[in-house]
């Protein structure tokens, strides 16, 4: 009596898919999508780059949105094991870089443990795209020699300490933060940063609806409100925000011609 083979599983690729410009994405990410036979997407993903995929690509969204997920992380991790179990491979495609502030890494934890190979193909993050697009420098010589990334929408928001990530010589950008931008201001300026530090907010960075919008940080959640900020969107707050007349960008402006 013969036993059939034991199914050998698929792997997955957790890919970045950068901020939104399908332009941006590497090489590597554009291939395997486009050869792709399952993709599980986030919603963050631009509709330009599932476009890019194969008429015969099953495409599964996982989008999650503030008080609404389509599915749960752990539903999430479960359906990339089974599917790989069941021996497809799956490009698990999701916006800006895979292992920042993307959950790639409880994704390839999940994949281990369950013995399916996994392989992370990095994106350019949402902080980086959008500076770029934005022409907003995150490190300046003379205006920030650190930048630091956190998250502004998560539990227990107002006890996180960010003491010592903005202020003078410091660049802060802060994701998923437009829900909380009041409490942010409020707990930034509480912590002694100046109520006067500017600040910019980028919503849909390298998309042909990019906005950046500029405000001192106690204005931040007037400017969120006034102009509909929505997501996705990052707050950059820092010296490298100020306006191109500013005494920083002046001197840089003189040094040049000297």
């Amino acid at each position: 009596m013969s036993s059939s083979a034991p199914l050998v599983p698929g792997k997955v690729w957790l890919v970045g898919a950068g901020p939104g410009d399908p332009d941006l994405l590497t090489l590597r990410a554009a291939r395997l999508i486009m050869r792709a036979g399952l993709i599980v997407h986030d919603g963050l993903v631009d509709p330009a780059i599932l476009a890019m995929a194969s008429p015969s690509t099953r495409l599964v969204s996982v989008a999650k949105y503030r008080a609404r997920h389509t599915m749960a992380q752990e539903e999430i991790n479960a359906l990339l094991v089974r599917e790989a179990l069941a021996g497809r491979d799956v490009v698990r495609l999701k916006g800006g870089d895979p292992f920042i502030f993307g959950r790639g890494g409880e994704e390839a934890e999940a994949c281990r443990a369950a013995g399916v190979p996994v392989e992370v193909v990095p994106g350019i993050s949402a902080a980086i795209g959008a500076a770029a697009a934005a022409q907003l420098p995150l490190t300046h010589r003379r205006a920030a020699s650190v930048v630091s990334f956190v998250a502004g929408q998560c539990k227990g928001l107002t006890d996180q300490n960010w003491a010592g990530l903005a202020g003078v010589g410091r660049t802060l950008v802060i994701y998923m933060g437009v829900a909380t931008a009041e409490a942010i201001a409020e707990k930034l300026i509480a912590d002694g940063l100046s109520p006067q530090m500017p600040v910019a907010v980028i919503e849909n960075a390298t998309r042909p609806t990019m906005r950046v919008l500029r405000a001192s940080l106690a204005g931040l959640p007037a400017l969120v409100a006034a102009r509909k900020v929505k997501s996705p969107a990052v707050i950059v707050i820092g010296e490298v925000c100020a306006e191109p007349e500013t005494e920083v960008l002046r001197e840089l402006a003189l040094e040049a011609v000297q």
